[in-house]
């Protein structure tokens, strides 16, 4: 493992070094002197010239970390992102330009105390995966330089590994934000699309493209992130998020991953026996792992390079193609120009498809606080792409190519190193807006004793906890009705706060009664001294208050009461009046409400029974 002897890589080490009198203009010379001894030529394009830098620091205002949260803070940008006063080149000295202001996202973090040292090197129009496709030199990966750097963003992802700056900004399209923290041993955070404006930007395909976050630990990445998502009105691809604090972690969180004919490393055992090590870990945490099928997502990923989605490239790229092809790197103009064979309306059978597709997988991450995946399935060396330029690069896209073509947001972390001592990590998937809940379960994972960051060597810090985590001690309730995750009564656990916990049977002491009335139709649950039956339920965890709320609003002649789970559980959860079930229709044998439902559904579709939307609690 190589590295650079440096400290303070983290935001809290250099504010507090800061509040103890070390000045800003320190750090940076000592940064300067670093990134020289680096003696690694690739991870900037440009840099500021150190006097620059030194005259940005002394112009801070007075220390005040609450009114500039990033105060003295150093940080590199992607050479795709426009910094006033450096050229943006996107890896490609032919296209380079002078821009007159920065990028809306980084004049935010500039703002903010924010000193940004330079530009870093990309694979070309940020087209690549491996960050080799650069006509400057390849910046070496921080772990072990036998392996690609990953790219798009390989310069950026570099940085933070050795220590040279605190955060870098990368970009994300089809995991150009993921591919190179996982292979270097940092954070990765990818934005949902639009919540970062990307105006500023140079785009390789604007609907999808991502600016993204590494840093050493989440709690950076998220800091960074809120940030730089402030509002921008002149972006018409900008949706704002609420971004708060970080939220509590349930006691179990429910994780999706690829079933076993889903997970492919390609031969690597060293990636395979990391990445089942990682969920040993997340076990251990509490977590509740369940397989799905990845078919869909898989499918998904296909369009963005294999199908008419690469003609976005081509758009953003063709007036410039057109005068300096030729200026191109190879590898990047071939991929680009393979775009001209198709038609538009290719392009709108591709679009069809990928709207059958969100609607395929939407379902599937229901009732899941992430879905965890490889971050890459493999680690490709230098010479493995020097052969095959295409393959490699193509194989780390299998866990990232899907994300931003299905709305979803994705944290990248690092996980237990694999056997031959290279770096390994997953990935948290989850729908736009969960960003802070995967942030949170990504931090819960990362922090274990004897990590490091990047190739530092710096032990990695506490996580710090927010007001929210404090105070968010949450009560489990268990519900049987339409209160179950996807039914239509779900949203009012949603909307108090309720996070799912997990899937469980009571034990079989329970009877399940339709009750008479409706809509909406209501179930009860009754125990029972004898004959009784294994009841389907949901636990979810709510906030206090939200449970407060919840409870008040249950009818009679539903109560709350103790339920025997199988799992050993005893949460409360939804009763009935013994008095209620008189002329109630024993439903048991289904198994759970949900399956009821269905059977009045199809019944009801065959004009033999009422149906119904709006089943009860």
């Amino acid at each position: 493992m190589s590295g650079t002897a440096t400290s303070n890589v983290t935001i809290g080490a250099l504010h507090a070094a800061y509040r103890a009198g070390t000045r800003p203009a320190a750090v940076i010379e000592r940064l300067y002197g670093e990134i020289a001894a680096a003696d690694d030529p690739g991870i900037f394009i440009t840099l500021h010239p150190m006097g620059l830098a030194l005259a940005a620091a002394e112009r801070l205002a007075p220390f005040d970390p609450a009114r500039y949260p990033l105060w003295g803070v150093p940080f590199a940008v992607k050479d795709n992102i426009d910094v006033a006063g450096l050229p943006t080149t996107c890896g490609c000295p032919a296209y380079t330009r002078q821009p007159l202001q920065s990028a809306h996202a980084v004049a935010l973090l500039e703002a903010a105390g924010g000193i940004c040292l330079g530009k870093t090197n990309l694979d070309q129009f940020a087209t690549g995966l491996v960050g080799v496709r650069t006509p400057y030199p390849v910046p070496r990966n921080a772990i072990d330089p036998a392996l690609v750097p990953g790219g798009s963003s390989s310069g950026s992802a570099v940085a933070v590994a050795r220590g040279l700056v605190t955060f870098a900004l990368g970009t994300d399209t089809a995991g150009s934000g993921r591919v190179p923290a996982g292979l270097n041993n940092i954070v990765g955070l990818k934005p949902s699309v639009g919540a970062v404006s990307a105006r500023g930007m140079v785009p390789a395909c604007r609907t999808l493209d991502c600016i993204s976050v590494f840093a050493g630990t989440v709690d950076d990445a998220w800091h960074v992130y809120r940030v730089m998502a402030g509002t921008d009105r002149s972006d018409p691809y900008f949706r704002a998020l609420p971004l708060d604090d970080l939220p509590a972690v349930p006691p179990h969180p429910v994780v999706a991953i690829p079933r076993a004919d889903d997970l492919m490393f390609l031969g690597d055992a060293a990636a395979e026996g990391a990445f089942h090590a990682a969920l040993d870990r997340l076990v251990a945490l509490g977590a509740i792992v369940r397989q799905i099928d990845m078919t869909a997502f898989f499918q998904t990923a296909a369009l963005l390079y294999e199908g008419a989605w690469v003609a976005e490239r081509h758009a953003a790229l063709r007036d410039f193609m057109s005068v300096h092809a030729g200026g191109m790197h190879p590898v990047t103009r071939r991929i680009v120009d393979g775009a001209q064979r198709f038609s538009a309306s290719d392009l709108f059978d591709t679009m069809y498809r990928l709207t059958e597709l969100r609607a395929a997988t939407a379902p599937v991450l229901v009732g899941f606080d992430a879905l965890v995946v490889p971050t890459t399935p493999h680690a490709p060396t230098l010479a493995d792409v020097a052969v095959d330029p295409i393959g490699p690069n193509s194989a780390l896209g299998t866990y990232t190519n899907f994300v931003n073509l299905l709305d979803l947001a994705a944290i990248a972390v690092p996980g237990p190193w694999r056997d031959d001592k290279r770096a390994a990590g997953i990935t948290l998937i989850g729908p736009r807006g969960t960003d802070g809940r995967l942030a949170s379960l990504a931090r819960a994972f990362h922090h274990r004793p004897g990590a490091t960051i990047g190739a530092t060597g710096q032990a990695l810090p506490s996580p710090q906890r927010s007001t929210k985590e404090v105070a968010a001690a949450k009560l489990e309730i268990a519900v049987v009705g339409a209160h179950l995750s996807g039914m239509p009564l779900n949203r009012e656990l949603l909307a108090l706060g309720a996070t799912f916990v997990r899937r469980v049977s009571t034990e079989p002491q329970y009877r399940l009664f339709a009750l008479p009335g409706g809509p909406p139709y209501r179930p009860g649950l009754l125990r029972v001294a004898s004959d009784g039956a294994a009841i389907e339920t949901e636990v979810w965890a709510l906030p206090p208050a939200g449970f407060a709320q919840f409870v008040a609003a249950i009818p009679a002649p539903l109560g709350l009461g103790t339920l025997l789970l199988a799992d050993g559980s005893r949460p409360k959860g939804f009763v009935v009046e013994s008095v209620a079930v008189a002329d109630a229709e024993d439903v048991s044998s289904f198994g759970g409400w949900r399956a009821v439902m269905e059977s009045r559904t199809m019944t009801s579709s065959h004009g033999k029974g009422p149906g119904s939307d709006n089943a009860g609690r």
